[in-house]
């Protein structure tokens, strides 16, 4: 029988969807919900779908499961309701732009017995899994230590334009943006940040005059605006941080650094992650990306490195962010049917909120150092009983992503 699939929010997250429409396939997207007509019409002819203006309507229609790709500062309220109704839940990541929400989303999914799942799909991308897999065969010996730079270059085109620059509406970028890359952190290192210092500021975007009179969803691109001081139209509010960098102390005792900028010329993450035996550095993010290995010693840098892994193209790999879209949806679609492990975690999800929101609070008070919030145990419990356990060995002993 196939899963009938709801959506909550038909916006730039929408063609994760489309890899949900599996007619005959084991899922089909039968709701859409939207407060925009035109978006309403677009997930009317694009699935042949039953459409509603809110969540409240769509949660009357006859569903298994139901994805919350809302505006992030509304995911507490969506997600809770999908989950009080009895229905498994992907939410977009961020889980939500506070501690406090997070944690409301996940006591609901305890309390109701409903699936949670939360949308890292970088969990899913093949240079992240490579990464992972390199250390857990030993590859660098024990991680200690992993720096990751990323390079935003569609900052103007995406997230100075619309509720992403509010933090009224997202907090800041080192939450909206940085839960990736901290979550993958995490996930590499084998433990949680305990404690984080931070800076940053607002340091272009800000000084752009030309601003909207009231916000626009649909975002242009171009790449012939440079440089970014070019840009117009910028949100009415923009009170967020364009450059902003972060160091973490895990609990398991390694170390991280994490660094964001939104006006690159490029637009690409780029990891490097050392152990007792080696490091390993990606070079590209996506199709045809490499990630390569030193574990033997050199006089000078050895731009070879001692080991390449080259990320394949493939037909998976065109279909958003380098395949992991069409992964994660589908380990969603299957864990809301029958449950067990999944790559992606509550916990996990919920720690880099938590980390996020402890550096920007950091980051906003001068660079105070700042602890991170813990999980209540018996929340860590709930979900971790059914967490994939992952590598077992290669990674800095403490608590498991």
């Amino acid at each position: 029988m196939e899963s009938r699939i709801g959506v909550i929010g038909f916006g730039m997250r929408s063609t994760l969807i489309d890899h949900a429409h599996r007619p005959g396939e084991g899922s089909r997207v039968v709701a859409v919900c939207d407060p925009r007509p035109e978006r309403r019409a677009e997930a009317a002819r694009r699935y042949q779908a039953a459409t509603y203006a809110t969540a409240d309507e769509l949660l009357r229609h006859e569903l298994d499961a139901v994805f919350v790709l809302s505006p992030d500062h509304l995911h507490v309220e969506h997600a809770v309701a999908v989950l009080e109704s009895g229905r498994a839940a992907y939410v977009e990541k961020p889980l939500a732009i506070t501690v406090e929400g997070c944690d409301r989303v996940l006591e609901t999914a305890v309390r109701t017995g409903s699936r949670l799942y939360v949308g890292h799909n970088m969990r899913h991308m093949p240079v992240v899994t490579t990464m992972r897999d390199l250390i857990a065969s030993g590859a660098i010996g024990t991680v200690t230590a992993i720096w990751c730079r990323h390079f935003v270059g569609h900052g103007g085109d995406y997230y100075f334009k619309d509720w992403h620059a509010e933090r009224a509406k997202g907090t800041g970028l080192l939450l909206q943006k940085g839960a990736h890359d901290i979550d993958v952190i995490h996930w590499l290192a084998g433990g949680y940040s305990r404690t984080v210092t931070a800076m940053g500021a607002l340091t272009l975007y800000g000084d752009i005059a030309d601003r909207r009179t009231e916000p626009d969803y649909k975002v242009a691109f171009d790449h012939d605006t440079w440089p970014p001081s070019a840009h117009t139209g910028l949100n009415p509010v923009v009170d967020v941080e364009d450059l902003s960098m972060v160091t973490m102390a895990l609990d398991n005792g390694a170390f991280a650094t994490y660094q964001q900028c939104h006006y690159t010329p490029d637009y690409w993450r780029n990891y490097t992650v050392i152990g007792t035996e080696g490091r390993l550095e990606n070079f590209g993010d996506g199709p045809g990306a490499l990630v390569r290995v030193w574990n033997r010693r050199h006089r000078g840098y050895a731009a070879e490195g001692d080991r390449v892994v080259r990320i394949g193209q493939s037909a998976a790999a065109e279909a958003g962010h380098g395949g992991a879209d069409p992964a994660i949806v589908a380990e969603f679609v299957r864990f809301a049917r029958v449950g067990g492990p999944t790559a992606t975690s509550p916990v996990a999800a919920r720690q880099a909120v938590a980390t996020a929101c402890a550096a920007t609070d950091s980051l906003r008070a001068g660079g105070t150092a700042t602890a991170v919030p813990g999980l209540a145990e018996d929340l860590r419990g709930y979900f971790e009983a059914n967490a994939d356990p992952g590598p077992t060995e290669n990674v800095a002993r403490g608590p498991r992503p």
